[in-house]
């Protein structure tokens, strides 16, 4: 048995809430939130070379993946695996970035199934930035 880090009622060590305050896992010192986060210790431009994060906050909010290589549910960098992401090179299912290969994505390049791309792109429906301006003329 331990006491709750927030109110201080005895609890067990397992116990998921406190009964007392509600507080989530009151038994560690500190909780930072659902879910795995992995952050490399080497940098290079004060981005972490490699950021993996499928996290959420206490307050249920996702944490981002930002680094060189960001992999995550949601992504930023330059190198970016998710489901959001933004970044020079991007292998998301939405994404805005230099180079993509997504679903739904915008990009200078692009091979996507839906998509809008300044240079080239490829895929079911991809459109010219240029061509759209062009059309609302």
């Amino acid at each position: 048995m331990k006491p709750c880090r927030e109110c201080g009622h005895t609890i067990s060590e397992q116990a998921p809430v406190c009964p007392t305050c509600g507080v989530p896992y009151p038994a560690r010192e500190r909780w930072d939130g659902w879910g795995f986060e992995y952050k490399s210790q080497a940098t290079l431009f004060g981005l972490p070379i490699l950021h993996v994060c499928f996290k959420f906050r206490p307050n249920r909010v996702p944490v981002p993946a930002k680094g060189i290589i960001a992999i995550g549910q949601f992504a930023c960098g330059g190198l970016t695996i998710s489901q959001f992401g933004v970044g020079v090179f991007s292998i998301s299912q939405f994404t805005i970035a230099g180079f993509a290969l997504a679903q739904f994505a915008v990009a200078y390049s692009l091979v996507a199934q839906f998509g809008i791309f300044l240079h080239q792109g490829r895929g079911l429906l991809v459109w010219s930035l240029a061509d759209i301006i062009r059309r609302l003329q």
